[in-house]
């Protein structure tokens, strides 16, 4: 069986991997039976490796393939293009083999077996794996999508339902104002606003008012424009004053992780000598926001720049959660090896 999982909502995708793994034999045995794969280079015979292999004292295992199927699908419009491939690409008609042979491999797997594909970005509906993930049983073709702003009272109602309170909708108004569409940090909010209310009543305006500020977020773009300059002095104080405030550890990462996606996403427009507010039209995003955060791209060399910064972001997280590293530590940690 395999599955689908894309989209722009990288909360929503996180979530449901998370729920995958969680349903792979006990705690003792589990990393055991999930194997991880950077769908950027790996090949078709590690994914099928992978995938063949028998459970270890487990009934099933978990492979994830994260990022294959965009990186064929904008290698074979590369080639449909006659675009020169760059140093180390498959050659010419690789990744429509490739998919082809995929296409060919999926429904003979193992039983034992679960494949996801993990794409953070919407998959075209004629792609041959979705008609073969609607061929299955059960929803395998899952489309994550991040709510439109007008949908984000509704999305804060139905979470809070999910963490065992409620929310005034006027409330929930009012708490998509002061977040946006930061899904991650507007959960951490929302499970701090029933703590508040000890789930006896509904969280109410004033409540929010009392609780969340948007003044973080300034922070936050200040912390991160920091980092940027190499000013380490400055993102040193900026971190501890957001913590100071109270801001959790992990949902401060989260704002940090959320920063750096878009400057990945605005870094990228660049290149296409796009204005800020056809920047902000195409991302979904406040102009003036865009355009802060257009300014601050421009402290970074390059993308992959912001992409290794982006992994270990990823990385800190995994390590915080796993108790690996102490939250505040590993926050200091990355000032450090970012801003020097």
């Amino acid at each position: 069986m395999f599955f689908l999982l894309h989209g722009d909502n990288e909360f929503e995708i996180s979530e449901r991997v998370a729920d995958f793994k969680q349903k792979i034999g006990d705690d003792s045995m589990r990393d055991l039976n999930i194997t991880l794969l950077d769908g950027r280079k790996t090949t078709l015979g590690e994914v099928q490796h992978a995938a063949d292999s028998i459970p270890f004292l487990a009934d099933k295992r978990l492979v994830i393939v994260e990022g294959l199927l965009t990186r064929l699908a904008s290698r074979k419009a590369k080639d449909s293009s006659n675009e020169s491939a760059p140093a180390g690409a498959a050659p010419s008609g690789a990744a429509k083999d490739f998919l082809n042979s995929l296409v060919d491999y999926v429904p003979r797997l193992p039983e034992s077996t679960r494949l996801v594909f993990v794409e953070f970005q919407p998959l075209n509906a004629k792609h041959p794996l979705i008609k073969l993930a609607e061929q299955q049983k059960g929803k395998t073709n899952i489309e994550c999508r991040q709510p439109a702003a007008g949908e984000l009272p509704r999305w804060i109602t139905d979470r809070a339902k999910n963490h065992g309170g409620s929310i005034e909708f006027v409330a929930a108004q009012r708490l998509a104002v002061l977040i946006g569409a930061d899904l991650r940090r507007l959960d951490t909010e929302i499970n701090k606003l029933i703590t508040y209310v000890n789930a006896q009543r509904s969280i109410a305006e004033k409540d929010v008012n009392l609780l969340v500020s948007d003044a973080s977020t300034n922070s936050v773009f200040d912390l991160v424009d920091a980092l940027g300059k190499r000013d380490g002095k400055r993102a040193v104080h900026e971190l501890h004053h957001l913590l100071d405030q109270g801001e959790n550890p992990l949902g401060l990462l989260a704002m940090i992780v959320r920063q750096y996606r878009l400057l990945i996403l605005v870094k990228e427009l660049q290149a296409r000598n796009l204005s800020p507010d056809a920047m902000a039209k195409e991302l979904g995003q406040h102009p003036f926001a865009i355009k802060k955060i257009n300014e601050q791209a421009r402290n970074y060399r390059d993308i992959k720049q912001l992409e290794a910064i982006y992994r270990r972001l990823l990385e800190i997280e995994t390590e915080i959660k796993t108790g690996q590293t102490g939250d505040v530590l590993a926050l200091d940690l990355l000032v450090a090896s970012v801003a020097g």
